[in-house]
């Protein structure tokens, strides 16, 4: 499907608005001590801001997996995203999959604190890449 470049950045908005609201769940949830809900709420708001960047760059992926191969082969591999940003992407969809789909495994404060700095910095300068 071929979109105008009106809907193209349609699309773009929204997701980029999806991803800030979900990053305020995020804090939400995180305030409230629900740790798992708080690592889903991460990566969804930071798949949310790598979604607009792939489609404002014309890639289309269809899986969460395709969102990761694509960010690592046109943003991580061309020095646009750090190594450091590549870890932190990926270690998000690990704890979105492992919460989400595996039994007995919960997520702590202390797995979620320590980077949930570095999601809101990624997150701001996947938008900004957006902006740009």
């Amino acid at each position: 499907m071929t979109l105008s470049s009106l809907d193209r950045q349609a699309i773009i908005d929204y997701r980029i608005e999806k991803s800030r609201n979900t990053l305020k769940e995020a804090e939400y949830v995180i305030a409230g001590e629900f740790w798992s809900l708080a690592a889903n709420r991460m990566y969804y708001a930071t798949f949310y801001a790598c979604e607009a960047l792939l489609i404002k760059n014309q890639i289309s992926p269809s899986t969460h997996s395709g969102v990761s191969h694509m960010m690592n082969l046109h943003f991580v591999k061309t020095g646009i995203l750090s190594s450091e940003e590549k870890h932190l992407l990926s270690l998000l969809f690990r704890m979105r999959q492992t919460g989400d789909y595996d039994d007995l495994t919960d997520w702590s404060c202390e797995d979620v604190l320590p980077i949930f700095p570095a999601v809101k910095e990624l997150i701001a300068k996947i938008i900004t890449l957006v902006n740009d």
